[in-house]
């Protein structure tokens, strides 16, 4: 079963429909988890239910044709704020939750979430990318956080709790999403006609960590041709980083002049990275870990090297994920991927010695 069309989240949708109708709803929700599982999509959705005029708010199922339903969908509804990062921002500005400066507290959504509901019961806000506030922007949210405006709703969405400062966290229910099943991604691909052929989809999903968003970032080819060649040189006996980084930076330069789409690229050849040393470091246990034919014997050779060291390969996967840190904290993308890879090359220097 899906609710309201949503995979792999059922539990939750059940959860919050027992807390609605037993009038013990929280009034604000922190929604975790990794990047493209439809947590936006799931918040949109429990906003529509508990506006809709036609069932009752406990039922958490929207009839979909009343004018609430209708006005929720088409993202025009008068009860519902929704913020977002802008693409050429670092962080959530200020301006989003106050208003302008010569409008402060006139607009913005503090104000809006605490005026009177226009045509359902409730006011609702939903403030998108949440790992990017700033601790600027949390103080700002802090007083409505502890004193909520009577019948509001208010969701957070972000990737992890860590993520959030403590104050946030504090006054937020957690709800985590758990990634999608593979079997889901590779059927929503299919469905949703972004990907026309079964095993591609199924070669995607594998890949994706759960996640759409990643799956469809990672179809493009050229992606798999730079990992053959990224995994090929960390698997070399002495990694040459200077060349590497040269190769790396005009890889994610390719991927267009807007920044964002440059980070996604950077963190996409990261995330392969991370994907290659977690694997050496599984390689210690009985279980047999393959990659794709073309793959597996530099992969094997790899492992071989790096048998007696895997404390080697855990402190290189750990890197990984702290550069995939840095990336969405805007770090300079040159000196980035210069230092993640002369760190590697540090590390793996000490590999058989």
């Amino acid at each position: 079963m899906t609710w309201n069309g949503i995979e792999g989240h059922d539990d939750i949708a059940e959860k919050l429909r027992r807390a609605t109708a037993r009038n013990r709803l929280a009034s604000s929700f922190l929604f975790v988890g990794v990047a493209g599982i439809g947590k936006r999509a799931f918040a949109l959705n429990f906003a529509k239910a508990l506006l809709c005029q036609k069932h009752r708010e406990a039922t958490l199922d929207p009839c979909g044709d009343c004018q609430s339903c209708i006005m929720a969908a088409a993202g025009t509804h008068p009860d519902i704020e929704i913020v977002c990062k802008p693409p050429e921002k670092s962080a959530l500005p200020l301006d989003l939750f106050l208003g302008a400066p010569e409008r402060r507290g006139k607009e913005g959504l503090i104000h809006a979430i605490s005026l009177k509901p226009f045509l359902g019961g409730r006011r609702i806000a939903i403030i998108d990318d949440a790992d990017y506030l700033n601790t600027e922007g949390a103080n700002c949210l802090l007083k409505t956080l502890e004193e909520p405006p009577p019948r509001s709703v208010l969701i957070l969405i972000g990737t992890s709790p860590a993520r959030q400062l403590p104050t946030i966290r504090s006054r937020c229910q957690l709800i985590r999403f758990s990634p999608l099943a593979l079997d889901t991604v590779a059927d929503l691909l299919m469905s949703k006609g972004l990907v026309t052929d079964l095993a591609e989809a199924q070669r995607l999903a594998k890949f994706s960590d759960g996640s759409i968003q990643q799956a469809m970032e990672l179809a493009a080819p050229e992606l798999w041709s730079h990992r053959r060649l990224l995994l090929e040189k960390l698997s070399a006996s002495i990694l040459d980083s200077v060349g590497l980084a040269k190769e790396v930076a005009a890889f994610v330069d390719d991927a267009g002049k807007e920044a964002p789409a440059r980070r996604a690229r950077f963190r996409q050849v990261v995330t392969f990275a991370a994907d290659f040393y977690r694997r050496l470091v599984h390689s210690r246990s009985a279980a047999p870990i393959t990659m794709e034919p073309e793959l597996q014997a530099v992969f094997e050779a790899a492992a071989a090297r790096f048998q007696g060291d895997a404390i080697v390969a855990a402190c290189c996967l750990e890197r990984c994920l702290d550069t995939l840190g840095q990336i969405d904290r805007n770090a300079n993308q040159a000196t980035l991927i210069e230092a993640w890879l002369d760190d590697l090359a540090a590390e793996t220097s000490l590999v058989g010695n």
